[in-house]
């Protein structure tokens, strides 16, 4: 399909041979668009499946909510000039339902207010229409790749989870106690048992949640959010 230079400034406009475009992988990046302008839509759609990424339209930005949340990175490309599209009220839940899925928002009433509210309200990008199809790729790849390492980080998240499921009720009064800075010896004393008992203890603990390292240990307590109350004498 031509796209139309109206609408993107400086395309590259695809060749004229009638060539379906290559079949898009299932582990491609999904791209939702929710645009009301048909014809913008289907401009947004060609660029993003001639990009290599798959290309998902929604009837409304609200639409987002009830998608089940993805293995591959995502992004919404949102029309924010109309109100049943672009309301922030509604993109502030969907940054903060759908972190994972980060917004590059689109105006035909762009202004610096709009920007900045829509910027506050989570957006990656805020692009005026006519949008430039270069300025678009880089925007989308911009979320993409914050939605890629959002991934990363919840992928990581659960597997620390899953190691630290592994332990054993008294490991994990161990480590909850040596991460929040106790000596074995104040360890000892809390839980009632020896020192060699502890220092047992925490070597299994460290090779469970393969940390390192202390250091590893105790940022892996960090992100499970795991403190003991009033560990230190």
């Amino acid at each position: 399909m031509r796209l139309s230079s109206e609408f993107f400034v400086g395309a590259r406009l695809p060749p004229a041979a009638s060539t379906d475009p290559p079949p898009v992988a299932p582990s491609a990046p999904i791209v939702f668009i929710a645009d009301g302008d048909t014809s913008t839509r289907e401009a947004l759609v060609a660029v993003v499946r001639d990009m290599g990424w798959r290309a998902r339209e929604l009837p409304s930005a609200a639409a987002l909510l009830s998608e089940p949340e993805g293995t591959v990175p995502s992004c919404l490309v949102l029309d924010v000039s109309l109100p049943r599209y672009g309301d922030l009220q509604l993109q502030e839940r969907l940054a903060a339902e759908r972190a994972g899925t980060p917004i590059v928002c689109i105006t035909g009433a762009a202004d610096v207010l709009m920007t900045v509210r829509a910027m506050k309200a989570g957006a990656v990008d805020v692009l005026p229409k006519p949008v430039r199809s270069d300025l678009l790729v880089d925007a989308v790849r911009h979320a993409l790749e914050r939605s890629d390492a959002r991934l990363r980080e919840g992928m990581a998240l659960r597997s620390l989870r899953e190691s630290y499921a592994s332990l054993s009720p008294r490991e994990r009064q161990v480590m909850t106690l040596v991460a929040s800075g106790l000596l074995n010896k104040q360890v000892s004393g809390k839980l009632g048992i020896s020192e060699i008992t502890v220092k047992a203890h925490r070597g299994r603990v460290m090779r469970k949640m393969n940390a390192r390292s202390f250091a590893d240990l105790v940022k892996m307590a960090d992100k499970l959010k795991i403190a003991a109350p009033n560990a230190a004498y």
